[in-house]
């Protein structure tokens, strides 16, 4: 748990939670947030879609900070979305209004 915290607060720059224990907790950012859970409630793998102001430049400061980044910004018929890793294998999608083409 101490190293998803650390990874969610240090490169993805959420912020964590008063509470918490080794098994559960919240990080959150822009007035969102995500539960961390560790074994019960969750399962490893799970894929999260959270829309952002602006994808482009929050992957600059990403890759920046050393995320692991599994997709750059990506112009999708939803959205321009990049995906991030993190260190449990968990994927946060995060997407905003799609880029217009030349």
């Amino acid at each position: 748990m101490s190293v998803s915290v650390r990874y969610f607060v240090d490169v993805l720059g959420f912020q964590q939670a008063a509470w918490g224990t080794a098994d559960f907790t919240y990080v959150g950012r822009d007035g969102r947030g995500i539960y961390l859970c560790r074994g019960g409630q969750g399962n490893a793998g799970a894929w999260v879609w959270v829309g952002v102001g602006d994808a482009r430049s929050l992957y600059r400061a990403y890759k920046e900070r050393g995320a692991i980044i599994r997709q750059e910004p990506t112009n999708r018929p939803w959205g321009l979305e990049m995906q991030v890793q993190d260190p449990d294998g968990n994927v946060l999608r995060f997407g905003s209004d799609t880029e217009e083409q030349p």
